[in-house]
Parts: structure tokens; C-alpha cells; sequence
């Protein structure tokens, strides 16, 4: 009895273990068919116009920024003008001492009286001596000596006549004017300051900022993209160019647009770029030397691919996007793309058609080569604005 019981037992533990064995690797298989394809935002490209901005950075220079510096030398005695003031052209911004200079003009008219009456007695003798040599009473040689006489009289009282304006001119100086309408920039010297011509320190700067110069550099690959590989010239170029905006150093973008006027002929070695200038009006003088901003300079483009950059990843030198193919399998596929770009989106110029689908998210942490994904239409802001008509063609027709 004991013998038929041990394999009763036996039998039944082996049953249990059979039962079992299929139950376990059935739940096995259901865990495993429980992970779906991971939903992945995708966008179908087709062709559109954007609008593409290039920014550099800019200095702002006033149309003329005049040094004002004093014609003669003197102590400051009155400084008429505040920083920031607007002056208009020929007000008077700085008094320097006159008393020497005054003195000077009175010193050079009394030499002028003087050389005046030297002159009237040089005429009235040689006047007097004509006379004489007419009544044959004096020779030719002492009449002559009266003349020269009065020829050196007159030189003496021209080079007076010259001394006094000469004097005057300068006594005129000490007062600085303003050579043209502007603001006032920063005044370091004031009164009881020496002020003289040479001295390497300007009184202050006069800005005319009705118009401003906003100044930026364009690299030699910009000028020869500009000019087209050398196909045209750059001032054609230029001329064609749309209006930049400036974007002043607050983030705010300034009312009026200007215009690219000049591109300097020289490349700097060691910058390997070249100055280029920008006009902007100024009408409400918002905008003042000195000051800095960015340039941004529009390029429309027509019937262009353009993908998020987010759905992009680099791999040795190279950009990658993920396309999605009919079995809704992920393909990594090398892309070109055109440098000049907003920060945002890329356009692309190879490696993409129109009609191709591409992930837009999960891009160098979900995805990887061949992973099969659930497509779902991507949210607006991640597909590019006018790409939204294409996502959802591509949402109804998965």
C-alpha cells in the first residue's frame, strides 16, 4: 500500500507541474504583447513659403558725431550747454577767458591807428616833395626816397589790419559753437578746465542722430551668398535688398526699418569680415550714439521644405531626422540643410520630398533606427505654422 501511494503522489505532483508550465508561459506571452508601439507626434512636409531672419550684432552712430574741440587756448569760464541738451548749429557751447584775447585786439587797433597815421604823414610828404620836384627845387633820388617812404607806411599798416583780424578771429574763438544741429554728449571738462587744440581729450561730442548709421559685419561666406558665388556684384545686391529692422538692446524692435547703404571693399584679416552700414531715420531721436542693437535682415523663401529643429539629432558631423515609412517604422535619414536659419526651423535643401513623414518628438531619447511607432498628428506649435494644413491631412490619413 505504501508503494501504490508514493506514486499516486508522484502522478499528481507531475499533473500539477504540467498544469502549471502552460499557465506560466502564457502569462509570459501576454506581458509581453502588452507593450504597445510608443505614440510619437509626426508631421508630413510639404512645400512652403517662409521667412527666415539673419541677426547681427550692431553699433549705433549718430550721421555725424563731431568732436568739439577749441581753436585757441584758454580756461573755461562758462559751460552754456547740459549733456543731452539739443543744440541747433552755431549755439554757443563753451566760454573760454577772453581778457588776453581782448587785450590782444586792443593792443593789434592801436597798432593799426598807429600805422594809419605813420601812413598819412608818408603821403603828405611825398605829396609834398612831387611838388618840389615839379618846380625842378629837389632831384628825382630825394622824391624817390619820400616814395618808398610811403610804400612802407602802406605794408606796415597792412600787416596791422591783418594783426586785428587776426586778433579778433581769436577773441571770436573763445566762444565754442556747435558746427551743426545734434545732441550733446558727455562733457568731462568744466569751468576753470584748460581747454586747448591739442589736447587728446575732446570738450564734448556733438551727435546729429536725425539719421543714425547702425554699423555690422558680414563674414565672407555672407558676401559671397550676397552676391550670388560671385554671379552679380554686391552693391546690386545691396540695392535689391528688402528694409532691416533693429532690435534695440531691450528686446524692443524699433519703429523704422532702414536700409543697408554700404559695404566696406576691405575684409579685415583678422575678423575675416567686412563693415557693412545700415541707415535708419530718427525722427523722435530715440535712437543715440553709442547704443547698441541687432540688425535683422529678412530672407523670404518660396516652396521650401522646412522642418522643427527639435527634429533633428547630429551624428558625426552630419544631421539626422527620423522618417517615418508605410509600416510606420522610423528610418534615420541624413538631411542638408540651409545654414541661414530663425532658431526654430530648418529648411531643407536635400534628403526630404514632399509627402515624407517625420517624427517630431522623442528625437535622441525615445527613438531608435527601425523602432516601430503609433503615428499622431503633431500639436501646432511643434509643427511649423504653415505646415499645420499638411499635419492634419497626415492626422486623417493615419
Amino acid at each position: 500500500m505504501k508503494s501504490i501511494s508514493s506514486f499516486a503522489i508522484g502522478s499528481l505532483a507531475t499533473l500539477l507541474a504540467a498544469a502549471t508550465l502552460p499557465s506560466c508561459s502564457g502569462n509570459h506571452g501576454q506581458q509581453q504583447g502588452e507593450m504597445p508601439a510608443p505614440a510619437i507626434a509626426t508631421v508630413t512636409l510639404a512645400p512652403q513659403n517662409v521667412d527666415l531672419q539673419s541677426t547681427y550684432p550692431a553699433t549705433i552712430k549718430g550721421k555725424t558725431d563731431i568732436d568739439i574741440r577749441p581753436q585757441v587756448t584758454g580756461f573755461i569760464t562758462k559751460v552754456h550747454v547740459d549733456e543731452g541738451q539739443r543744440v541747433r548749429k552755431g549755439q554757443a557751447l563753451f566760454t573760454l577767458d577772453q581778457v588776453q584775447f581782448q587785450a590782444a585786439v586792443d593792443q593789434a587797433r592801436a597798432a593799426l591807428n598807429s600805422a594809419q597815421t605813420a601812413v598819412n604823414t608818408a603821403k603828405m610828404t611825398a605829396d609834398s616833395k612831387k611838388t618840389l620836384l615839379d618846380k625842378n627845387i629837389i632831384s628825382q633820388y630825394e622824391y624817390q626816397l619820400a616814395e618808398n617812404s610811403l610804400q612802407q607806411a602802406n605794408a606796415q599798416l597792412a600787416t596791422a589790419k591783418a594783426a586785428l583780424v587776426n586778433a579778433q578771429k581769436n577773441l571770436a574763438y573763445t566762444v565754442v559753437t556747435s558746427p551743426s544741429d545734434g545732441v550733446v554728449g558727455q562733457i568731462p571738462n568744466r569751468e576753470g578746465s584748460l581747454a586747448s587744440p591739442s589736447s587728446a581729450q575732446p570738450l564734448t561730442t556733438v551727435s546729429d542722430n536725425s539719421q543714425v548709421y547702425a554699423y555690422f559685419s558680414l563674414t565672407e561666406k555672407d558676401l559671397l551668398a550676397l552676391s550670388g558665388n560671385g554671379k552679380g556684384s554686391v552693391e546690386a545686391a545691396i540695392k535689391s535688398m528688402p528694409a532691416v529692422k533693429l532690435r534695440l538692446s531691450d528686446g524692443t524692435m524699433f519703429p523704422v526699418e532702414g536700409k543697408v547703404a554700404t559695404v566696406s571693399g576691405v575684409i579685415d584679416n583678422n575678423t575675416g569680415a567686412s563693415s557693412v552700414r545700415a541707415l535708419f531715420n530718427n525722427p523722435d531721436g530715440v535712437l543715440r550714439s553709442g547704443a547698441t542693437g541687432q540688425i535683422i535682415i529678412p530672407s523670404p523663401m518660396d516652396s521650401v521644405l522646412v522642418i522643427p529643429q527639435k527634429a533633428t539629432f547630429e551624428l558625426q558631423d552630419r544631421r539626422f531626422v527620423y522618417v517615418v515609412n508605410d509600416s510606420n517604422k522610423v528610418v534615420s535619414t541624413p538631411v542638408t540643410i540651409e545654414a541661414n536659419n530663425d532658431g526654430k526651423v530648418f529648411v531643407v535643401t536635400s534628403g526630404l520630398k514632399a509627402g515624407d513623414r517625420i517624427a517630431t518628438e522623442g528625437v535622441g531619447t525615445k527613438l531608435k533606427d527601425g523602432m516601430t511607432i503609433n503615428p499622431t498628428a503633431a500639436p501646432a506649435e511643434a509643427a511649423p505654422a504653415d505646415a499645420a494644413p499638411a499635419a492634419a491631412a497626415a492626422g486623417k490619413a493615419e
